[in-house]
């Protein structure tokens, strides 16, 4: 549960990955459970990094006038994150297995 609701906290200093990774380090080989959950928030977290740094570019390509579209986007998107994160979060607290939508599952 830490590794997805950590985030939240860790996202006020735009660092939202770090939470999962240091409970994936610690305890990946303890639990099995726990190495999944936080490798999933991890790879979350990586992928959000990831379409922030291509919103940030294709506001610099078109001179500014991609906020117009990034903007929306941005905004909807952290209301999905949000949602998906506490689904997430239920379904650890609750012993279910969870896997993110739209994750690029970089780390294995």
């Amino acid at each position: 549960m830490v590794a997805h609701v950590g985030v939240l906290v860790a996202a006020w200093f735009a660092m939202g990955f770090l939470c999962p990774l240091v409970i994936w380090l610690v305890y990946r080989y303890r639990s099995d459970f726990v190495r999944r959950h936080a490798l999933e928030s991890l790879n979350f977290q990586l992928s959000l990094l990831i379409y922030t740094v291509v919103a940030v570019v294709l506001i610099l390509i078109t001179f500014g006038l991609g906020v117009l579209i990034v903007i929306p986007l941005v905004l909807i998107g952290a209301v999905a994150a949000l949602v998906v994160i506490v689904m997430a979060t239920m379904a650890a607290s609750s012993g279910r297995e969870y896997r993110y939508p739209l994750t690029i599952r970089l780390i294995r």
